[in-house]
């Protein structure tokens, strides 16, 4: 079988650059798996996606011309339905092998198979294998019905009546198996070897593609273009580090702003710009995000962080003189600059406190009322908190902070960017005279914003930040909008897992069940939350705690007990793994599984109390005395927050526990005797379970 290597390409029109990378990827896996299908490729050959702003392409090796026959085994019917009582075909067995394409001469050739119980007919047969025109047609049309595409555009094709639709108008089409123009057609065009290079640096155009394993190399050397999106971005990277290396300055760490400006330029040109001093005076996240947002540049940090003056462009182009794209660029960051110097010279002409009043008037959710008077239910959150973690100090500086933490969505510059709510208001209360615990808190109230964010600087933020979170929580849950799949408009699982951060990672002594109360009491109709927000923060840690690599049983036996102390959730499970390491481990979780089955079985009415007097067995009062005498040490620990002492305290039980089961009836006949037994078994479970559910660690 002549196998080669195949490729293909669609050359287009400039692509969405956000979405280019990911085209790119869809496109290779599609086609991939529409020849896979097919037999035309197997899962040893090698894939190599291409992505640059005007072409999507995918090389793949070890293409056959035609894929291998198969063998089909089809299924006709039951014996009984396709044979009479003398071994002669039924018409309905002649009908269905017409339907196949065979005639009687394929009776001979039938077999029987018993499937389930009936005795069934079977045509075995051989399939030729499609050809690669066959199969590279489906399977190209196919991708391209299926690509992930953000929305289609409806062009019309040169003959002027017929309208195809597709991401952005296509203009050639490749396919070359080896140096063979594979004959296929999409999107009103029939394949070829012609591609284009640059708009403006090509060296030829179009540029006649010689063998598929050539099209890199061809496009590089004739076409001025670095196809691979990969290798784009490595070289944008690598200018980058070279340019603003010897100058002992560093560009801004931004993959998303990398991968965009990987997806607007064929071969990429790093130029060094610079802006006048003075405006460094604007807070730098105003100006970088300027920078980053409209027009894709990539600021420059001194070793400290802080911004500089200077600035680095991705060209498209590599002129002689570069020194008119440079100043074109200078020139055309300058207006921005001055937009935010604006903005901000705007802002601080009105305080922050002078702007709460505004928030009467702005929307925050139709059921839900103003920002204004979700304001009002922040600060009361956030004094609560403040109480519980500092005192009355806390609560004033708590109550101050909730009060002007909304304030800057009234200004010009977070109405210019959205992305600075919260960090303008913290550059705002410092000019307002205020202090650094409140700026602080007013910057930090939004943190954690994404996975792996910081967390507020300080007490009065950790209080704001929580009372806030709790707040969006507590109200979307309240009015029934809660995350349903995929979907999550609000973000309410970030808000969970930022709340959950914070509890945890700066080890507060606050309770998620009394957190979810203070928030439900400001509520406007006092509405009901929350057992369904306390199951949604154990679902969330769960899933969280599982990312971080603890067992599914670990979590179940820690979560399973629904601690509302979260802080202490990590010292649990930490003590459930060392448990899980005695020898002892195996025997006493399946020995707290027994005990529990039988408690849900005796359904008690009410919790029996053991009555020592009443122990008759010599296991049983052993039991009881090993409990007696483990119990105060677990329960020490326990309260001492060692729960590791606490679990591993119970090792003792061990044996009394198997003596008992082995020799003690639970269910006598006397009552009297079978309530004291169950007593001990609560008393028992109990001791066992303070820290976690052991029965979630048996086999």
């Amino acid at each position: 079988m002549d196998m080669k290597n195949l490729l293909v390409e669609l050359f287009v029109e400039e692509l969405p650059p956000k979405a280019l990378k990911m085209l790119g990827e869809a496109f290779a896996k599609l086609l991939r798996d529409g020849l896979q299908a097919q037999g035309l490729v197997s899962a040893h050959s090698v894939v190599t996606s291409f992505a640059s702003p005007r072409r999507l392409a995918v090389h793949l090796s070890a293409v056959p011309e035609r894929a291998a026959d198969r063998a089909v085994a089809q299924k006709l019917m039951p014996v009984s339905v396709g044979l009479d009582a003398d071994g002669k075909p039924t018409q309905a067995l002649l009908k269905r092998l017409a339907a196949l394409g065979a005639d009687e001469s394929a009776l001979p050739k039938l077999r029987r198979q018993l499937d389930g119980k009936a005795e069934t007919l079977y045509l075995d047969s051989l399939v030729s294998g499609a050809t690669l025109a066959e199969g590279l047609q489906k399977a190209l049309d196919d991708a391209i019905a299926k690509l992930p595409v953000p929305k289609l555009m409806q062009y019309q094709l040169g003959d002027g009546w017929t309208s195809v639709h597709f991401v952005r108008p296509v203009h050639a089409l490749v396919a070359l198996h080896g140096a063979e123009i594979v004959p296929v057609a999409a999107l009103g065009l029939q394949a070829g070897r012609e591609t284009h290079g640059h708009r403006f640096e090509a060296k030829v155009d179009p540029v006649v593609l010689q063998h598929a394993d050539h099209y890199a190399e061809q496009l590089a050397e004739q076409g001025a273009v670095i196809a691979g999106f990969a290798a784009r971005r490595d070289e944008i990277a690598k200018q980058l580090r070279a340019i603003a290396g010897p100058l002992g300055l560093t560009p801004i760490d931004d993959p998303a702003l990398l991968d965009e400006v990987t997806a607007l330029v064929e071969r990429p040109n790093v130029l060094l710009c610079e802006f006048e001093p003075e405006y460094l005076a604007v807070p730098q996240e105003c100006l970088i995000l300027t920078m980053k947002a409209n027009q894709k540049y990539f600021p420059l940090l001194d070793a400290q962080g802080r911004l500089t003056n200077r600035f680095l462009v991705v060209s498209n182009i590599s002129p002689a003189d570069a020194g008119r794209v440079i100043e074109g660029n200078e020139r055309v960051v300058r207006p921005r600059l001055a937009d935010a110097r604006f903005f901000f010279d705007q802002d601080r002409k009105k305080t922050l406190a002078e702007r709460v009043p505004g928030l009467d008037k702005v929307v925050y959710h139709g059921k839900l009322g103003s920002q204004g008077e979700r304001v009002q239910r922040v600060r009361a959150i956030a004094r609560e908190i403040g109480e519980h973690l500092g005192g009355a100090a806390l609560t004033r500086q708590a109550d101050d902070a909730a009060l002007l933490a909304k304030a800057d969505l009234l200004t010009d510059m977070v109405g210019e960017f959205p992305e600075l709510q919260g960090i303008m208001g913290g550059y705002y209360a410092r000019h307002d005279g205020l202090t650094d615990d409140i700026a602080f808190a007013i910057e930090d109230h939004y943190k954690p914003r994404f996975a792996g964010d910081e967390l507020p600087r300080n007490a009065v933020g950790l209080a704001v930040a929580l009372a806030d979170k709790i707040e969006t929580l507590v109200g979307l849950f309240g009015i029934g909008q809660l995350p349903t799949g995929d979907k999550d408009p609000f973000a309410l699982r970030r808000h969970a897992l930022g709340v959950i951060r914070m509890l945890v990672e700066k080890d507060l002594p606050l309770d998620i069940d009394e957190l979810i109360r203070i928030g439900e009491r400001t509520l406007p109709d006092k509405l009901a939350v929350r057992e369904p927000l306390l199951a949604f923060f154990y679902d969330r840690f769960a899933g969280s705690l599982r990312e971080q690599g603890y067992s599914a049983q670990e979590i179940d036996a820690v979560l399973a007990l629904r601690p509302t102390r979260l802080a202490e959730v990590p010292k649990r499970l930490a003590a459930v793994r060392a448990f899980a390491a005695l020898p002892e481990a195996p025997a006493l979780a399946a020995a707290n599984k027994r005990v529990g089955n039988i408690l849900k079985k005796a359904a008690l009415a009410k919790t029996p109390a053991l009555d020592r007097a009443r122990l008759v067995e010599p296991a049983e009062i052993e039991l009881a005395d090993a409990l007696a005498a483990v119990e105060p040490k677990a329960v020490a620990a326990f309260e001492a927050g060692d729960h590791t002492a606490s679990l591993q305290a119970l090792a003792a039980l061990k044996e009394p526990v198997d003596a008992f089961f082995d020799k003690v009836m639970v269910n006598a006949d006397d009552p009297a005797l079978r309530a004291n037994r169950l007593g001990l078994l609560v008393a028992l479970h109990q001791a066992m379970n303070r820290s976690a559910d052991l029965s979630k660690l048996a086999a």
